[in-house]
């Protein structure tokens, strides 16, 4: 990074923001959430402090308090949301350097469908995209499709990786998914297509391949009908809690996101996850992890925290994450950050507590005072997504060598 040896920092939109009361809030938009213009702004004021990419929510369901939650059974949230493959898409256009980082649910869904859509939008964006993959296993997602069951999904499974369970399989099946979506967008060799007018040839058949996948979920003969994504291939995120997620993430993906709660426990993370990348045959492979920190800023800390006492009490309950939550000023979240660096995570994806204030709180008290102390972007570096993550652009695994 230009910045020197300062973290990464991402953001993570979703909605009005992660307070289930932030809808409520005099500065929010709530009429404006399905707009094209909400997101577009968002999008970019987190172009406007550097940041390295946003990642977009999505899901299978109506939104939920926590996982335990019947989807939809709640009338005072926020229901209903846009695709986010195709929110990105849209403003893709209109921001110029940020990474584009949509969330694609890979249960369900078929990954010939999102290789392209994902390599559109790395089309659509100069070389922007990169996918969020999050897996779907409650019954309410089932329902949607009706062609599977599992069984009993257990959340405590996710720690016993050598256990076979439902969730085993369905983490599983997301590896062989990433697997397929990374052989498509190789399946066109970058010089494939000819496009000479004078001998009538558009393209090389010979630079495209068949990626011949056959495995338990998927038999996937290809090749795709994109030309390989200007990146050659787009990052792949993952969020990841316990063991099972952990070993996804070090077979499939270029980032996690992770969720200590103070630095120790980030140290420990770490470790697990450098353990699974070593044993997925990766361990000579860049792996960024990333700490996922929800945060409610102000300019003092007593103003952040009663703000979220108001947002807390609005809703009937105090609000509690799978994340850390911060409450507090842009300088004392840069220590924390700082501190956390410590233990080996490479970057951040900030989930702001109510929006647009706290990604304001971001891009113009967090970033600047990082910048202040030399340890965050002035400029864009690089031009696509990849670059900024410090990853080359890799070889084709189907051209000749």
């Amino acid at each position: 990074m230009a910045s020197g040896t300062g973290p990464r920092i991402a953001v993570a939109l979703d909605g009005a923001g992660w307070h289930p009361a932030a809808w409520r809030e005099p500065d929010a938009r709530p009429r404006e959430l399905l707009t094209a213009g909400y997101w577009t702004e968002l999008v970019r004021e987190a172009e406007s402090g550097k940041l390295d990419f946003v990642t977009i929510e999505d899901s299978l369901a109506l939104q939920t308090v926590s996982y335990l939650d019947q989807p939809g059974e709640r009338t005072d949230i926020v229901q209903g949301r846009l695709d986010a493959v195709l929110v990105a898409a849209r403003v893709a256009p209109l921001t110029s350097h940020i990474g584009l980082v949509p969330t694609a649910v890979v249960t369900h869904t078929e990954p010939f469908h999102l290789s392209k859509a994902i390599a559109t939008l790395d089309y659509v964006s100069t070389g922007r995209a990169g996918v969020r993959v999050q897996v779907a296993g409650r019954a309410a997602d089932n329902r949607h499709f009706g062609r599977r069951r599992f069984g009993e999904f257990r959340l405590e499974d996710s720690a016993e990786p050598d256990r076979p369970s439902p969730l085993a399989d369905l983490f599983d099946e997301a590896a062989d998914y990433v697997e397929v979506l990374r052989r498509l967008w190789d399946s066109w060799e970058d010089d494939a297509e000819i496009r000479d007018v004078a001998t009538g040839r558009f393209v090389d058949r010979e630079k495209l391949h068949y990626i011949d996948f056959e495995g338990r979920w998927f038999s996937v003969k290809g090749p795709s009908i994109t030309p390989r994504p200007p990146q050659g291939q787009p990052p792949v995120s993952s969020l990841a809690h316990a063991a099972i997620p952990y070993r996804l993430a070090a077979r499939a993906a270029d980032v996690v996101y992770v969720t200590p709660f103070d630095r120790a426990q980030a140290g420990e993370i770490v470790s697990a996850v450098r353990e699974e990348q070593e044993k997925a045959g990766r361990g000579g492979e860049t792996l960024h992890v990333f700490g996922d920190v929800v945060v409610f800023l102000d300019e003092t800390e007593q103003a952040a925290a009663d703000r979220k006492a108001r947002l807390d009490d609005r809703f009937g309950a105090e609000y509690t994450s799978d994340a850390y939550v911060f409450t507090g000023t842009p300088a004392g979240l840069a220590d924390l950050l700082l501190d956390w660096q410590q233990a080996g995570l490479s970057g951040f994806r900030l989930r702001p507590g109510a929006v647009p204030h706290d990604l304001i709180a971001i891009t113009r008290g967090l970033a600047p005072e990082l910048r202040a102390r030399g340890l965050f972007r002035t400029e864009y570096e690089a031009s696509t997504l990849r670059g900024l993550l410090g990853l080359s652009r890799p070889a084709n695994r189907y051209a000749a060598v």
